[in-house]
């Protein structure tokens, strides 16, 4: 369903484990591979769209990763992914045939160990259609 995107990355150093987590996560929401998603994320997730609605809870989460990238995707590009302690975010782009979708994404985690889950979201998403 979806082998054909293309996904562009930047380098990671490799001393940062949630820039990893971070950069699967975000192709793991375009390839909308549920296992993934639901390992990463706390059971009180918090999804706050900025301008759309407050999704609460993993059940939640994923209704509206359906409801997202309905257009056909064709690439995802990943700017640039921040990690600092509890808090980290990601930008970039994903192109698909009628839109593209313009986003940065802020993440509060459940802690600062590698293994910490994110527990809130913050997104801001600008469509651009043509």
């Amino acid at each position: 369903m979806f082998t054909d995107i293309k996904i562009t990355v930047p380098k990671d150093c490799g001393n940062a484990p949630k820039k990893r987590i971070l950069k699967d996560f975000n192709v793991s929401l375009i390839l909308k591979d549920y296992t993934t998603l639901i390992e990463n994320i706390a059971d009180d997730i918090t999804w706050n769209i900025i301008g759309d609605e407050v999704i609460e809870g993993k059940s939640e989460f994923i209704k509206k990763i359906d409801e997202l990238y309905k257009d056909k995707i064709t690439e995802l590009l990943i700017h640039d992914i921040i990690t600092h302690g509890y808090v980290a975010s990601a930008h970039g782009k994903v192109i698909g045939t009628n839109e593209h979708l313009h986003f940065c994404h802020i993440f509060k985690f459940t802690g600062a160990s590698k293994t910490a889950k994110i527990k809130k979201i913050t997104s801001y998403i600008i469509s651009v259609t043509f």
